[in-house]
């Protein structure tokens, strides 16, 4: 675990704060992300990243692994060598990519005033800005199942965004479709196939949708978000996806000049707010 222990520390001391979208801070002594934003990052507490750092804690779990690499901003390369030093198996191919790669990562940087997500292609979140946050509820608490769309969709309680009778079946039908097409894509991903399994034992809706092997891609539509401290705000939804990655990018924004656009702005400030530790 030397060398895992190495370029953990390497890779935190050379990403800035400003990269991750955290402010420069003062009495910095040394370069780079201080233990505990890295921490705040990858979701595991400072005292378990102090004992990874000093090579001290064994066998950290592929989550664990990817939630640092994500944070960390890695590339695919050195995702892959963290897995290596770790001695876990690399991602292959025939399981679903849960990395959002430097590139996409920038990319997210520069989308900050708008609400913005990012799903695998089995609709697990991987990461969402403080404004999404904000309109659809906090999905830091979230664990497995919980964390995926089509679990929350079909299995969870009524959820803070509303479509019209239309575009509920379209996303229902769409959903279904999506975790097809991963399944086929994605043959040997244990994760997947499980989520699939359980949806189709528990859930009457998804075991119907399934059985009508409905191929689509998923569409825009328009929703409302319900339940956030302003009011009521309809959004567009468009996914986008990235060149080379099965990430599924989602974006909501609103119309110019509308009173929606309005109750965004007042909740990127009471929304930061609320969220704020």
């Amino acid at each position: 675990m030397d060398e895992f222990a190495e370029v953990l520390r390497t890779w935190r001391v050379r990403l800035s704060p400003q990269e991750v979208g955290l402010p420069p801070g003062s009495g910095r002594r040394a370069p780079g992300l201080r233990r505990e934003e890295l921490a705040t990052l990858a979701g595991v507490s400072v005292e378990y990243l102090v004992r990874l750092e000093q090579g001290r804690a064994r066998h950290p779990s592929p989550q664990l692994l990817g939630a640092l690499a994500r944070a960390l901003r890695l590339t695919d390369d050195e995702r892959d060598h963290l897995y290596r030093v770790a001695g876990v198996a690399v991602p292959s191919a025939g399981v679903v990519s849960r990395h959002i790669n430097t590139g996409v990562q920038r990319l997210l940087d520069r989308l900050g005033d708008v609400p913005i997500a990012v799903h695998s292609a089995a609709w697990d979140l991987l990461w969402c800005n403080p404004l999404w946050a904000a309109l659809t509820g906090d999905p830091s608490e979230l664990k497995a199942p919980e964390s995926n769309v089509a679990w929350r969709h079909f299995m969870g309680p009524p959820g803070v965004i509303d479509f019209d009778a239309q575009h509920a079946e379209e996303f229902s039908s769409d959903l279904v479709a999506d975790l097809r097409e991963a399944v086929g894509r994605y043959p040997h991903d244990v994760e997947l196939a499980a989520l699939v399994a359980r949806l189709q034992a528990e859930s009457t809706d998804f075991r119907i949708r399934w059985s009508e092997a409905h191929i689509a891609r998923h569409r825009s539509c328009r929703k409302t978000a319900t339940s956030t401290p302003v009011g009521p705000i309809e959004v567009d939804c468009d996914v986008l996806t990235a060149p080379g990655t099965d990430l599924r990018i989602v974006v909501y924004t609103v119309a110019p000049g509308s009173e929606d656009e309005s109750k965004l702005a007042l909740l990127r400030v009471t929304g930061a707010q609320a969220l704020a530790p």
